[in-house]
Order: structure tokens, then C-alpha cells, then sequence
């Protein structure tokens, strides 16, 4: 306490002392027993009452032990069950998390990871993929600024990600990798990885592209076969040697029938190869008859125009053209759908022949669009634009149902630009994107769709959205979120055909080891989404004939189900709605591949050098207690003393109260049956 709170509690103290003597020592009738009793309650009374005035504050330090972290990072991918190390793994686990001792000097956490990292409280062995860099990038998060040496349990193989040998680098605390399997180098073909596009045109080529890795010290031969069915479509006689042990193969295969079309690639194996599930992969080509044409009109260079071509050809079935607009006037016909970059008054002649042919036109504008120009030309917006630069950011309407969007946090994406004025769309219209100025809704639309009398049609207000598909791509390293986006806004705007209550999006193949999941869109009697539907999707397997029922969930504008959880083969569906006479069907195929069995040893030296980098160290799994031990003794290790100081005040301190009530209490009670009240 401060000298000037000690000097207010020896002026309470004389007050309430002088107070007393006042009433109890001067001039009264009351016995001296009475006067002495009445005289203790009330000068407590008084100066309980002041302390609460002047409110002292006390201090205290509170001590605690703060232990180091240490974490267990267990890879829980199908490798560990093919090398046949679960077992070895559980009990390595629970020998490391069940040791007293580690636990007396560390904060013991498990994690597992496959394709991400999860809290390892269940390890299943099943994931189909490995992202070590993934798990330790979440780990750097999450033990950011503490302590935390990582024991890292795996074999060290990884089919997914950034090479995590670099990124361990910056990896702030120690890893210390346990090797799980065989360590011994056995004589091995293997594709190592296959390139080839989803679709082809018909009538045409499609690249094949092959990467063959042989692990051996003597010279081989081998030969490489795809084949289709029965037929063998490509053969090559291959040599390998100690020091030529990469092989490169880019090939073309003529894409004859439409539909899907499955390969098969193999490298056929040694006589003494112990893995040959390597040897071989399978693949497929949806060849279609034609592409989905897109004419890109604009008067100006602009960044925005490399990022529509990219985003839409991103989808190999659809091709971009990029003209003039008088260039463009005369080739309409050969396109299903017109964006219009910026339109000024040189569009003049493409819009008469875009009107006169019911074309589909998706509109951008921007700083350089004049609207004047658009305000006369079509009746469906228009906009009192004046001469100002404007900066807007979107909004995405999560209600919005003419086609499923996965949601994209596009307020939190640097604004873009337009001219000032609102956006007044004149016919029934769906807002994607609404218009916000500074988090303030201006309450107009930034990006919209139309369709009226069998025509669709699209306005986006606002350039500089290159910058968008950028920032997707700093969140999540891939500009798919964003590719995605500009490509069902022109799958929607390129189609007429009328749309059903009960809308359902698949692939027509996947791979096992990748996400499979079908979407739905359902919507009541007035084309409005419903939210409140049960949907279920029925998938029956062609040659089994088995049938499994799931339901399909809501999230955002669409239903979804996974579907991960089939095995490869041909499948049919049918999603339908309950209590509804509505269904769709189609089918698909799941193609096997498990990349998981493609590595026959771990990978021994890439976790050493993991270790080195950390200043961590190797062991294999019969090390364990070496690692026990090493931790334990590590100097760098050490519990740290905390002093947290509480400063309380008195006011704080329920107990001085409950002394005032029984002061006062008292007084009343020894008053009363003495009979002075």
C-alpha cells in the first residue's frame, strides 16, 4: 500500500474512534457494560465503512511451474499398416506418453496427421495420403512462441504437399524423427508419377507424360506397356543403370470413342522385385466432342483478361477467345457465351448482333466502361455513373441458389474499383457479390445474375479482381477456390437449358486417393432454394450390385455427401428428395490407386536431415529408450518458475461486508432485548 492509503486508514481509524467516544463516552445514561459493547460494534461498524471508502489495494505473488512441451506427431497413413508397423507404433506411442518421467518434466501432446494434422487421440492407420509439411506448419502455428520438441513418428514418405526437408527449416523447435519400417534398400521399378489432362477432344491427342525411377546398382531392361483393356496401345523397351536411374517418357495416345476411357501403365518387374504394386497405374480420359467456346471481348489490356482466360480454361473442357469487338461481330454464332470487357461505344455493332441472337453475355465494367453507352443498349440495368473513382469491396450472399458456391471470404480481399454511382438492376435478378464501402452495405449489387425469357445474362461492377485469384492462392496455395468461382458462373451463364427443381453435380471419375463428393441443389415450387430438404443419394456398385444409402448434408447453398468411403469400381446413383416424387440419377467410376503402397523403404536419410536442421536426432523405433533418456537429460529442456502478482482491492473482499451486516446486526439485537427500541 501507498503512504497516502496508510494516512486515510489512521484518519478512519481516529474518526471512527472519536465518533464513538462521542456517542458512547460522553453524556450517556447506558450501563458501563452496554456503553463499552455499543461502543466495539459501532467503531467497527464506522471503520469497516470507511475502509470500503478508501478502498485499499493489497498485493500478492502467486508462483507456479511451467513444464516444456513436448509433442508426439504420428503419421496415421495407410503406409505404416502396409509396412506392418502398427503395432510397433502403439507401443512406442504409449511407452512414450505413458513414462513418469517425461511427464513429470514435460506437457505431453499427441497429434496425427495424414493430409492434415488432428489431435491423436484415435489413430485408425487408414488416412490415404501424407503431409508432413502440412502437420508441421500447424504445429509452428499452434506452439508458435513455447517450447516444443517434436518426436516425429514415420517412415518418412510423403505423397502430398511442400517438401518438408526445406520447410523444416524454419521449424523453430527440435524434431526428433523415429523411423518406422524396413531401412534396407531392395532393387525396385516404380512410376513415380503420371501427368495427364481429365479431358480430350475427340479426334484428337492427348499427352501422356511418365516418370520411371529405378532403385538398383546393376544395369536392367524392362518394358513399358499402356494398354486399354485388352489392347495395348503403347510400348516401349526401357534401360536402367545405377547411373541413369530417371527415366522421362512424353507420349500421345489418339482419343478415338467419346465417354471415359481407363489405361492401364506398367512397368513390368523384375524377377527379384519384392514391391511390384508400383510397377503399375491406372489411369482415365473423359474424351467429349466439343469444348465449351467462350468469346472474350475487350477494348483495352488489362490485367483481369489473363485472369478470366486462366480461370476458365482451368477447366480443359471450355476455351477461351480473346478479340476485338469488331472482330468479334462476326463470330458470335461459334461462341455460347459473350463477356464483355469494359463496353464502350466501339461495342456499339457487337451488341446489335448479340440482341438479334439471344446471346448469353456476361458484362464486367469498371473505371473504363462507359455507362452512358450501357444505359442505352439494354434495359436490364443501368446505372448514374459519374466520373469519380470508387473503391468497393463484395460480399457473398450465402442465400444465393441459381448454382452451388463454396464460400470465399471476399470481404476480407483487398477492394476493387469502379465509378461511383449505384447499380439498379431492373428485371428478376440473384446477387452473388453485394456492393460494401468501408464494412458499410451500400445495398446494391456488385455481381448479379438474370434470366429472363430463356436468356441468362451476368453484370459484375468492378475491376482489378486479378488481384482476387492472388490472394486465394497466399491462403491456400492453389488458385482452385477462386478457378472454381469464374467457372460455374460460366457454366451457369453458358447453358439455357431450364432448370430443375432438383439440381445434382458429380465428377464422371475420381481417383480413391482424392476427395469424392456429389452435390445437390434443391428448390421449392417457386425455384427458391430450400434449406429444409432430406436428401439422400442412393450409390449402387455395377458388379457387386451392392447398395449404400447416405444422407447428403447442408452447407451454405448446396447439399453435399462424401463418398470416400466406397471402393474403386463403377458405380450408379440416384439422389432423391423425401416426401418428394423428385430424383436424378447418373454414375461415375472410382479409379484405384494407393499411393500409399508405392514405397517400398522410409526414407532415412531425408528425416536425418530433418533432424540435422532442428538440432534434434534420428532413432530408429528399438531406440525408444535412447529417446527417452536424451530427452530427459537435455539441458534445453528445463521447467520455468512463474510469478503472477494480483493486485485486489479491498472492495473485492466479500467478508468485510458480512462484518458491517453483523455489526450492525448485533447492535440491533442487544438494543432490542434490552429493551432501548
Amino acid at each position: 500500500m501507498s503512504a497516502e492509503t496508510i494516512l486515510y486508514i489512521v484518519i478512519a481509524i481516529v474518526i471512527s474512534f472519536l465518533v464513538t467516544v462521542f456517542m458512547y463516552g460522553y453524556k450517556t445514561n447506558y450501563k458501563s457494560t452496554l456503553r463499552w459493547v455499543f461502543g466495539i460494534l459501532r467503531f467497527v461498524t464506522l471503520f469497516s465503512i470507511l475502509l470500503l471508502l478508501i478502498n485499499p489495494k493489497f498485493k500478492s505473488e502467486a508462483y507456479t511451474i511451467e513444464k516444456p512441451n513436448l509433442v508426439v506427431l504420428i503419421d496415421d497413413t495407410e503406409s505404416v499398416s502396409e509396412m506392418d508397423q502398427v503395432q510397433n507404433v502403439l507401443e512406442l506411442v504409449q511407452k512414450i506418453t505413458g513414462n513418469q518421467d517425461l511427464n513429470d518434466k514435460f506437457n505431453v501432446a499427441t497429434y496425427s496427421f495424414g493430409d492434415g494434422l488432428e489431435k491423436g487421440d484415435s489413430l485408425s492407420f487408414s488416412k490415404s495420403n501424407t503431409n508432413i509439411s502440412k502437420a508441421l506448419t500447424g504445429l509452428g502455428q499452434l506452439y508458435k512462441n513455447e517450447v516444443a520438441p517434436t518426436i516425429l513418428i514415420s517412415d518418412g514418405n510423403q505423397t502430398l504437399g511442400k517438401d518438408y526437408e526445406f520447410m523444416s527449416s524454419t521449424f523453430k523447435n527440435p524434431i526428433y524423427p523415429v523411423v518406422l519400417g524396413d531401412t534396407t534398400k531392395y532393387t525396385d521399378l516404380k512410376i513415380t508419377q503420371l501427368n495427364t489432362n481429365r479431358y480430350a477432344f475427340l479426334k484428337n491427342q492427348f499427352p501422356v507424360e511418365l516418370f520411371l525411377m529405378y532403385d538398383g546398382s546393376e544395369k536392367v531392361n524392362s518394358q513399358l506397356i499402356i494398354s486399354q483393356g485388352t489392347t495395348i496401345v503403347f510400348s516401349e523397351n526401357i534401360t536402367f543403370s545405377n547411373s541413369d536411374n530417371l527415366k522421362v517418357r512424353s507420349l500421345t495416345l489418339p482419343a478415338v470413342n467419346v465417354g471415359l476411357q481407363k489405361y492401364e501403365v506398367q512397368l513390368l518387374p523384375l524377377t527379384d522385385e519384392k514391391n511390384v504394386v508400383n510397377n503399375r497405374r491406372r489411369f482415365a480420359v473423359e474424351i467429349i466432342d466439343q469444348a465449351t467456346n467462350v468469346l472474350l471481348v475487350s477494348d483495352i489490356i488489362h490485367p483481369d483478361l489473363g485472369t478470366l482466360i486462366k480461370s476458365i480454361e482451368s477447366n480443359e473442357q471450355r476455351k477461351v477467345t480473346l478479340m476485338k469487338p469488331l472482330e468479334a461481330t462476326s463470330v458470335i454464332d461459334d461462341y455460347q457465351l459473350i463477356i464483355l470487357y469494359q463496353p464502350n461505344r466501339s461495342f456499339a455493332s457487337l451488341y446489335q448482333e448479340v440482341q438479334n441472337s439471344k446471346r448469353n453475355t456476361f458484362v464486367i465494367a469498371g473505371l473504363q466502361a462507359d455507362w452512358n453507352f450501357l444505359n442505352s443498349v439494354q434495359d436490364n440495368y443501368n446505372k448514374d455513373a459519374i466520373n469519380e473513382k470508387e473503391y468497393v469491396t463484395g460480399v457473398l450472399n450465402s442465400n444465393y441458389s441459381a448454382f452451388a458456391i463454396e464460400p470465399i471470404e471476399f470481404d476480407n480481399f483487398r477492394p476493387l474499383k469502379t465509378q461511383f454511382g449505384g447499380l439498379n438492376i431492373t428485371i428478376p435478378h440473384e446477387i452473388i457479390l453485394e456492393q460494401s464501402i468501408q464494412d458499410i452495405s451500400t445495398e446494391s449489387a456488385m455481381l448479379a445474375t438474370m434470366e429472363l425469357d430463356g436468356r441468362r445474362n451476368a453484370i459484375w461492377d468492378g475491376e482489378g479482381f486479378w488481384k482476387w485469384r492472388s490472394e486465394v492462392y497466399l491462403e491456400s496455395n492453389t488458385f482452385e477456390g477462386f478457378d472454381d468461382f469464374i467457372g460455374n458462373i460460366v457454366q451457369y451463364l453458358a447453358s439455357s437449358k431450364m432448370r430443375s427443381r432438383l439440381e445434382v453435380n458429380n465428377e464422371t471419375f475420381y481417383y480413391n486417393n482424392n476427395l469424392i463428393r456429389i452435390t445437390a441443389q434443391y428448390f421449392d415450387q417457386n425455384f427458391i432454394f430450400d434449406s429444409r430438404g432430406s436428401l439422400t443419394i442412393s450409390v449402387i456398385n455395377t458388379e457387386t450390385k451392392k447398395i449404400t444409402e447416405f444422407p447428403m448434408l447442408l452447407k451454405n447453398n448446396f447439399y453435399a455427401v462424401d463418398l470416400n468411403s466406397l471402393a474403386a469400381g463403377e458405380y450408379n446413383y440416384t439422389v432423391s428428395v423425401q416426401e418428394e416424387t423428385i430424383s436424378r440419377s447418373g454414375n461415375f467410376s472410382i479409379l484405384d490407386f494407393n499411393v500409399e503402397q508405392q514405397f517400398l523403404h522410409a526414407n532415412v536419410a531425408k528425416l536425418e536431415r530433418v533432424a540435422t536442421n532442428t538440432n534434434g536426432k534420428i532413432y530408429f523405433s528399438s531406440e525408444s529408450q535412447n529417446l527417452i533418456n536424451d530427452l530427459l537429460l537435455d539441458d534445453r529442456y528445463q521447467q520455468i518458475q512463474k510469478s503472477e502478482q494480483k493486485v485486489v482491492p479491498l472492495v473485492d473482499w466479500k467478508f468485510l461486508l458480512l462484518i458491517i451486516v453483523l455489526t450492525l446486526a448485533s447492535e440491533w439485537f442487544i438494543r432490542k432485548y434490552n429493551g432501548l427500541i
